[in-house]
C-alpha cells in the first residue's frame, strides 16, 4: 500500500494525519517486520543492525494498536457520513469526492476537459483502483487480525437521518457502487469525472448549506450537515410571491442577470421556508446557500473572495435582517452588494428575509426635514436607511393571511396528514380557537396546529 499511496500526484495532498496516509506508513513498517522479523537469519550486517535499532520500536503489537488506532478513525468516519456495506471503499471514494486538487477544480460541474492533467490523474486512478482492490489477507493472517475483513462487510446500525450527514451518505454509497463494478482504469475514469460534473468536488459539491466562523483569525466555511427537506409546494398558497422568487432564481443559476432579493412581512407567512425549498429545488443545478449572520457582515468581503472562483451558484442568505439605530453594520452590506469598489462577481447573489420593509428602525424624527434645535436636514438621514433596502432588486411582500386563507391553509394541510380525520367545519373551528391562543393568524400557526393534532392522534 505505501508504494501505492507514494507515487500518487494530482491526489498526492492527502494530509500527513490522514487515514490512508497513515495506514501506509502502517503497511511499510509491517513490510519491513515481515522481512527482517519474521523471516530473519540468525547473522546481520552492521547496516543492517543499525537500521534495526532504528526500527526496534515495530513488533507485532504495535503494529496492531496502530492498525486498530485507524480502524477506529475510520469506523467514526463511518458514523458521522452513515457509511454501509464496503467501509473502505466508502472511504477511498470520499477521498476522491472531497480532494479539491488542480484536476478536480477545473472538472467541477464541467467534467473533465481535454488537457495533459489528465495523463496524471489516470496515473492516480489506477493506484485507486488498486487500493478498491487491495487484499488484507495476508496482514491479517500474520498479525491475526480480522478488521479489514470486517470492515468490507459492515452492517451499519440504523440511525435517525438526523444523526449523520444524509445528503453526504447517499452520494458516496451510491458512487462507491459504482466505482467497485469499473473493471479499467478508464472506466474509473469516466465514473469519477462524471461525478464531478454533476455535483462538484469538496465540501461544495456535497453540501447545500453553509456557516461561517472564525477559527484562530482563520474565516472557515463549514457545512450545515442536515438542511431541512422542504419544497416549495410544501408551502401553500403565496404563488405569486414563490413564483417571483423562482423566476429570479432560475435566470440565476442559468447565468443570465438576476436581482438580490428582500422578502419581507409579517412573521410566520413563509419567508424563510421559501429560501430552503429554493436550495433543495435547485442544488442539482449547482445552486448553494452560506447563511450569515449580522454580526458576521465585516467578513462578507472575505468570503465572497473564497467562492467567486468556484463553478457555482451562491446564494449568501441573511435570516430576519433589521437593525436598530445604533447598528452600523448595515454599511459593510450596502458596500458588498452595491457601492464598493470591488465588482460583485456574477456568481453570489444575496437573498435576506425581514419582518421590516425598510430593514433600519425608523423614527418620526427621521420623517421631520428640520430639526428645530439645530435646523439639521433629517431627510438625509431618511435616504441614509433607505439605501440599503434600495440595493435589493426584487423585493416580495408576505402578508397575514386572512381568517379565509388561513382555513384554507389548514385544511391543505390536513389532506396531506392521513391520520387527521376531522371534517373540515370540525378542522376550521379547531384551528380557530388554536390560533387566538397560539399567535393569530399565520401559516406557522396553521401548520403548529397540524403537528398538535398529527401527534395528538
Amino acid at each position: 500500500m505505501y508504494k501505492q499511496v507514494s507515487k500518487l500526484i494530482v491526489y498526492r495532498d492527502l494530509g500527513e494525519d490522514s487515514i490512508l496516509k497513515r495506514l501506509a506508513g502502517i503497511f511499510e513498517d509491517f513490510d519491513w517486520y515481515k522481512e527482517n522479523v519474521l523471516g530473519s537469519s540468525s547473522a546481520f550486517s552492521a547496516s543492517k543492525l543499525e537500521e534495526m535499532k532504528d526500527k526496534k520500536h515495530i513488533s507485532r503489537e504495535s503494529l496492531i494498536t496502530r492498525i486498530y488506532g485507524e480502524i477506529k478513525r475510520l469506523l467514526d468516519l463511518a458514523t458521522d457520513y452513515g457509511f454501509n456495506d464496503n467501509l473502505w471503499h466508502n472511504y477511498l471514494t470520499f477521498v476522491l469526492m472531497t480532494n479539491e486538487n488542480s484536476f478536480t477544480l477545473t472538472s467541477e460541474k464541467v467534467g473533465a476537459n481535454e488537457g495533459s492533467v489528465n495523463h496524471f490523474a489516470r496515473n492516480d486512478f489506477k493506484i485507486f483502483k488498486e487500493l478498491f482492490d487491495y487484499n488484507f489477507y495476508e496482514v491479517e493472517k500474520e498479525l491475526g487480525i480480522d478488521c479489514f475483513s470486517t470492515i468490507s462487510n459492515y452492517k451499519a446500525i440504523v440511525k435517525k437521518e438526523r444523526m449523520y450527514n444524509y445528503n453526504v451518505s447517499v452520494k458516496v454509497q451510491d458512487l462507491s457502487i459504482r466505482l467497485e463494478k469499473c473493471d479499467d482504469v478508464d472506466a474509473f475514469f469516466k465514473v469519477i469525472t462524471q461525478f464531478y460534473a454533476d455535483y462538484g468536488v469538496g465540501m461544495f459539491g456535497l453540501n447545500k448549506a453553509f456557516r461561517i466562523r472564525n477559527v484562530e483569525e482563520t474565516l472557515d466555511i463549514f457545512p450545515i450537515n442536515n438542511t431541512e427537506n422542504v419544497v416549495l409546494d410544501d408551502l401553500v398558497g403565496y404563488e405569486i410571491q414563490k413564483q417571483k422568487l423562482i423566476d429570479n432564481t432560475v435566470a440565476f443559476v442559468e447565468g443570465r442577470p438576476a436581482n438580490n432579493v428582500l422578502l419581507f412581512g409579517d412573521s410566520g407567512t413563509g419567508k424563510s421556508t421559501c429560501i430552503k425549498a429554493i436550495i433543495n429545488e435547485y442544488y442539482e443545478q449547482g445552486l448553494r446557500m452560506i447563511e450569515i449572520y449580522k454580526h458576521q457582515f465585516k467578513d462578507l468581503s472575505t468570503v465572497i473572495s473564497m467562492i467567486k472562483n468556484r463553478n457555482y451558484r451562491f446564494i449568501i442568505y441573511m435570516d430576519d435582517l433589521s437593525f436598530e439605530e445604533f447598528e452600523i453594520e448595515y454599511k459593510f452590506l450596502k458596500a458588498v452588494i452595491e457601492g464598493g469598489v470591488e465588482t460583485k462577481p456574477d456568481n453570489v447573489l444575496i437573498y435576506a428575509t425581514s419582518n421590516r420593509r425598510h430593514l433600519i428602525k425608523e423614527t418620526w424624527n427621521d420623517r421631520n426635514d428640520m430639526e428645530n434645535s439645530n435646523g439639521l436636514h433629517r431627510s438625509d438621514t431618511m435616504q441614509e436607511k433607505l439605501s440599503l433596502v434600495n440595493r435589493f432588486g426584487v423585493t416580495i411582500s408576505f402578508s397575514k393571511p386572512s381568517q379565509k386563507e388561513y382555513f384554507y391553509i389548514v385544511t391543505e394541510l390536513a389532506k396531506r396528514n392521513p391520520s387527521i380525520q376531522l371534517t373540515e367545519e370540525e378542522l376550521c373551528a379547531e384551528a380557530n380557537k388554536w390560533e387566538l391562543s397560539h399567535g393569530g393568524i399565520s401559516g406557522r400557526t396553521a401548520q403548529q396546529f397540524i403537528n398538535y393534532l398529527a401527534g395528538k392522534r
